[in-house]
């Protein structure tokens, strides 16, 4: 007798964010994601993002979601994304080719032609992708760091140069969106440039997180002005990701996001974290060079995947 396998995708409702992170996670231990941080981003209001999570449950259990939407801060129009996972166990079932296919129903109806995703770099997934329709381009390598091991000792800190929690801009954190507007205009690997990155997008979806540690986030400050930071996250038990680290193009060779970075994972270590992750595309050199000095060793790849909207996922 065969077992029928009932497979159903819905959108998200609050009660899934444990699972759906479990999913996130299983096997990626280098990915750090709360549920409360998920289900915070579905409560967001999103009139220019359109911003869905999507489940994929089988036998009413919820084996792995897709989270999609359209990519904003560019002047480059029908661009979105669409990342998604479902648990190991319950691959090959048709769970991920359904959970695409949604969010390219969803996402084909605001506009979006060109879907970017990120695949993990093993030839599983990556058969999975090229099979679908996407073009596999760059490479972003992640790396991990035990806070139980010693840190390197602190460089010397140029005179007039203070760092300083990101906390202190809780009132008006305005001076740390500029450093940020600045670094992405020229992020190493970016296919999509981000040329209309606004503040209100920043605090919405960037600033507010509820994962954001803004006294774990570390700001270098020349002569008063916030020159460069290490943004971080936590899960809230043991697990640091280093969210982005940004230094204005007028402050760069004087080693600030060095100090910066440093500064925050001694913080780090001092909150009781044990595990430190970080993500850098295989092609920015300067801050690979900072992740080996700072003790990071790789522990995992993604590749950018890219297809047109309305291509083979839909039908696959």
């Amino acid at each position: 007798m065969t077992t029928q396998t009932a497979l159903t995708v819905r959108q998200f409702h609050p009660g899934d964010a444990e699972a759906v992170v479990v999913a996130h996670r299983a096997g990626r231990e280098h990915l750090v994601l709360s549920a409360e941080a998920l289900a915070w981003q579905n409560a967001q209001p999103s009139p220019e993002e359109h911003f869905r999570t999507f489940v994929a449950e089988l036998d009413g259990r919820v084996v792995g979601a897709v989270r999609c939407g359209v990519v904003l801060g560019t002047t480059t129009e029908g661009v979105g994304y669409a990342n998604g996972s479902v648990l190991p166990e319950f691959r090959r079932r048709g769970a991920a080719t359904a959970l695409l296919a949604e969010a390219d129903r969803h996402l084909s109806g605001h506009g979006v032609t060109e879907l970017h995703t990120w695949v993990d770099d093993e030839p599983a997934s990556l058969a999975f992708a090229t099979a679908r329709g996407y073009a596999l381009g760059r490479t972003m390598r992640f790396a991990g760091r035990d806070l139980a091991l010693p840190l390197p000792p602190a460089p010397v800190r140029p005179p007039g140069v203070e760092l300083r929690p990101a906390a202190d801009w809780a009132d008006d954190p305005h001076p740390l969106f500029l450093v940020e507007e600045d670094a992405v205009q020229d992020e190493p690997g970016s296919e999509v440039p981000m040329d209309a990155y606004t503040y209100q997008d920043w605090l919405r979806c960037d600033w507010t997180r509820p994962d954001r540690d803004r006294a774990l986030s570390v700001v270098a400050v020349v002569d008063g002005v916030p020159a460069a930071f290490s943004m971080v996250q936590t899960d809230g038990v043991d697990r640091y990701w280093s969210a982005f680290s940004a230094c204005r193009r007028e402050f760069r060779g004087r080693g600030l996001t060095k100090l910066a970075k440093r500064e925050s994972l001694r913080l780090a270590v001092a909150a009781g974290y044990r595990y430190a992750y970080t993500s850098n595309d295989t092609t920015n050199a300067p801050m690979l060079a900072v992740n080996a000095w700072l003790g990071y060793e790789p522990c995992a790849g993604e590749r950018k995947g890219i297809r047109q909207v309305g291509g083979p996922a839909a039908g696959s």
